[in-house]
């Protein structure tokens, strides 16, 4: 029986073994694939990093958006009635273009009235500053002599009859001749005082008030001038007039709106970019825009403006991927020497890498360098 036991038992062991060790040949099958897997996971994703951080930034950067639409609201600085608006919805102005004008009759009378007035109290200063002619200088003089003849004439009377005629000459006579002479020697004086004051001119202090009118004068005068001009509405800036918000015959007001002008120059791209590209633009950067309506062709650009603080993305922007994230404006100067750009356009801009920082002193004087 043992040997059969032992029989069995030896022969029973290969069967006993077999599933034993299938059991763990397959463990070690599944840890060597865990090993692999693990291994190309990160083998994969350091080539995406190094091609993230190298190639990324060698690719052109496509951003979305659309030519920016800037209004003016132009209005009159004062009030009155509209006399003409000269130019129509459509039409392209430059800047300070005359656009319209007010009823100007009343104001005109004003700054008429103020530059008579003005000129008046100019010549009375400068009469002030001249002095007296030499022919009132002399004709002082003379009144001086004259006086100064009539003074001693007077003592003359006295003195003889005081003094050379005795009693012949009654007290009443002498009081009278004592009176005349009294009298000669005050013209004599008031005579020479005149003459003082011809020879030193005026005041100082009423030149200085006459300045001072005149300073006046001439404040109201242009104030006067500013009110007329205010009736007049020039272009601010270049641009085109969108709309025309009052007619001629209305009146007008600093409140009423009498023109919409939609602003042209510098015309730039407002576009947004995503947080993780936000490296990749530089102020100053080349960039080429085009549109649907001219795809084929580009116009060049330069990044103007990176804003400093990020937003959730618009919703009247459209991006290669719909949803909602953290962007930054941006603001793509455009030169359009054509005028085939049209405000609110939709805009492809393409950015090419690696470019330094380098921004342009102003649109006008990049665009006629960079063309």
């Amino acid at each position: 029986m043992r040997a059969e036991n032992g029989e069995l038992s030896q022969a029973g062991a290969p069967g006993a073994a077999g599933p034993r060790s299938k059991l763990m040949k397959s463990k070690s099958r599944i840890a060597l694939v865990a090993t692999l897997a693990v291994s190309a996971g990160a083998a994969l994703f350091a080539w995406k990093h190094s091609a993230s951080g190298s190639g990324a930034d060698a690719a052109e950067l496509t951003l979305y958006g659309n030519v920016d639409m800037r209004e003016a609201q132009l209005a009159f600085n004062g009030v009155g009635r509209i006399e003409a608006i000269l130019i129509e919805e459509g039409a392209r102005v430059a800047k300070g273009q005359l656009l319209a004008v007010m009823d100007r009759r009343h104001l005109k009378a004003a700054m008429d009235r103020a530059a008579a007035t003005l000129g008046q109290q100019r010549h009375r200063l400068a009469d002030l500053k001249a002095g007296a002619r030499p022919a009132e200088i002399n004709a002082a003089r003379a009144r001086v002599d004259a006086a100064r003849a009539r003074s001693i004439h007077a003592a003359g009377e006295l003195f003889r009859k005081e003094h050379l005629l005795g009693g012949a000459v009654s007290p009443q006579q002498r009081d009278q001749a004592k009176a005349e002479a009294d009298i000669a020697v005050g013209n004599l004086r008031e005579a020479e005082e005149s003459l003082k004051l011809l020879l030193e001119g005026p005041r100082s202090e009423a030149v200085a008030s006459a300045e001072g009118q005149v300073q006046a004068d001439e404040a109201e005068l242009a104030s006067a001038r500013h009110r007329f001009d205010d009736a007049s509405l020039y272009a601010p800036a270049e641009g085109v007039l969108h709309n025309r918000l009052l007619q001629p015959g209305e009146m007008a007001s600093p409140d009423r709106n009498v023109l919409s002008l939609a602003l042209t120059r510098p015309l730039w791209v407002r576009a947004y970019v995503e947080e993780p590209k936000l490296g990749r633009v530089r102020p100053g950067a080349e960039a080429w825009i085009s549109t649907d309506s001219r795809p084929d062709k580009a116009y060049k650009g330069w990044i103007g403006f990176i804003s400093p603080t990020a937003e959730f993305t618009p919703r009247a922007v459209e991006t290669s991927e719909v949803r909602t994230e953290l962007v930054y404006e941006l603001r793509i100067f455009v030169c359009d020497g054509e005028g085939e750009l049209r405000l609110g356009m939709p805009a492809t801009i393409r950015i090419p890498p690696a470019q330094g920082e380098n921004a342009p002193p102003g649109a006008d004087a990049a665009c006629s360098s960079r063309s």
